[in-house]
């Protein structure tokens, strides 16, 4: 594949935000590096949590350049106006592959995708990156948006998913894909690998990420409560984040009597914020295949996290630092965390092992690899939604 052409790629998410934003990221870079025209599309600036500086980071580098259209996060009349937006912005970058990441963005992709190129048909490729799936079937909610999946699936080349546990929760709620799907893990940069010691003064726990219920902050805040009243009262913590629920997080703090304890800290990067504490806690209720695990255990850091989504591929299903995202497990393990630190070092997988499963580099050749594969059905006889087919990388 040495001599195939290079792509016009176009990604296409609503909320530039945590995980998302940076599989785009190293995405669109190594595509970039590697002769591919990309562009990306998003939701206007002014939302809570969205990473500006990231985003302004990623656009210098991107030969179709940053665009941006307002997107509601709810399914509603909106999405007219938006769907029209994208397709004029679309058809000015002519896509070979559009790509899209998240609920909303992979249905402004995959509904008016075909459209983009007038000329050659591109290949309509979707990441839910969790996304709709974190939906309860029974729910009013989740029977919409899983009849709109299920809908757009006659649409879609290839369903990109980051983890096999992705796969088998569509599988679960919506039905067995009637396009093909593939499952791609994310990957790391080699300087990620390197350790992150912490800070002299350096608390005991960390939380990393999106300040929302879903991710468990309440659990983290409750945990240090716990502690400080039982075992261990000088644990300390901090939490580096933003999100919608961050004012309702910093309120318990301050209910709890918690404030010279959690320490509530913006946005950073994470391996700026790994060196303050000596180990991360992540008791989410519900994930994909969440960066921060990677990025933390590549990093050298101890690590309790839930035993949900795709983080046991990560980590291993038996691994015992894997909890229920419940409260009254996550005290418990940062109890032993306390007691017996090295116990929980040694639990963590090692770092030689995760570089040669989880490489940046190897996520954006699987991803190249089944572009080209889409793009083939697209153009060829067979269309899309040509026949399941499922393969993992």
């Amino acid at each position: 594949m040495a001599d195939a052409p290079s792509l016009t790629i176009v990604h296409v998410l609503r909320a530039p935000m945590g995980g998302v934003l940076r599989h785009v990221r190293d995405l669109a870079d190594a595509q970039g590096a590697a002769g591919h025209r990309v562009g990306l599309i998003c939701d206007v600036a002014g939302t809570a949590g969205y990473n500006e500086p990231m985003l302004a980071e990623l656009a210098e580098g991107l030969a179709l350049g940053l665009r941006r259209v307002p997107m509601a996060r709810s399914i509603g009349p909106g999405d007219i106006g938006a769907a029209r937006n994208i397709l004029a912005l679309l058809r000015k970058m002519e896509p070979d592959v559009v790509h899209g990441h998240g609920a909303k963005g992979g249905v402004f992709a995959r509904a008016v995708g075909a459209m983009a190129n007038r000329s050659r048909r591109p290949a309509r490729i979707y990441s839910p990156h969790g996304g709709s799936l974190h939906y309860d079937p029974a729910s009013r909610s989740g029977r919409l948006y899983f009849a709109v999946e299920r809908m757009l699936e006659r649409v879609c080349e290839t369903i990109l998913f980051v983890a096999d546990y992705e796969r088998q929760t569509w599988r679960a709620k919506i039905g067995e894909p009637r396009c093909p799907t593939r499952v791609v893990h994310n990957g790391l940069a080699p300087g990620e690998f390197e350790p992150v010691p912490a800070a002299p003064d350096a608390a005991d726990f960390l939380f990393i990420g999106e300040m929302r219920m879903l991710k468990g902050p309440d659990l983290f805040v409750d945990a240090i409560g716990a502690l400080r009243g039982g075992p261990h009262p000088q644990v300390s913590g901090v939490m580096v984040g933003a999100g919608p629920d961050r004012d309702a997080i910093a309120g318990r703090i301050a209910d709890a009597g918690l404030g010279d304890a959690i320490a509530l800290r913006d946005p950073m990067p994470a391996r700026q914020a790994f060196a303050l504490a000596r180990a991360v806690a992540m008791p989410s209720r519900a994930e994909a295949m969440p960066y921060i695990v990677l990025e933390a255990l590549a990093a050298g850091k101890p690590l309790i996290a839930s035993h949900v989504g795709g983080i046991p591929e990560i980590m291993g299903p038996e691994n015992p630092a894997l909890i229920a995202p419940e409260g009254a497990e996550l005290t418990v393990a940062m109890d032993r965390a306390l007691s017996e630190p090295d116990r929980l070092a040694r639990q963590m997988p090692p770092v030689a092992d995760l570089r040669a499963r989880f490489s940046a580099e190897t996520m954006a050749g699987a991803i190249i690899e089944t572009y080209r594969e889409a793009l083939a059905r697209a153009r060829g006889a067979a269309g899309p939604g040509s026949g399941p087919s499922s393969s993992v990388s």
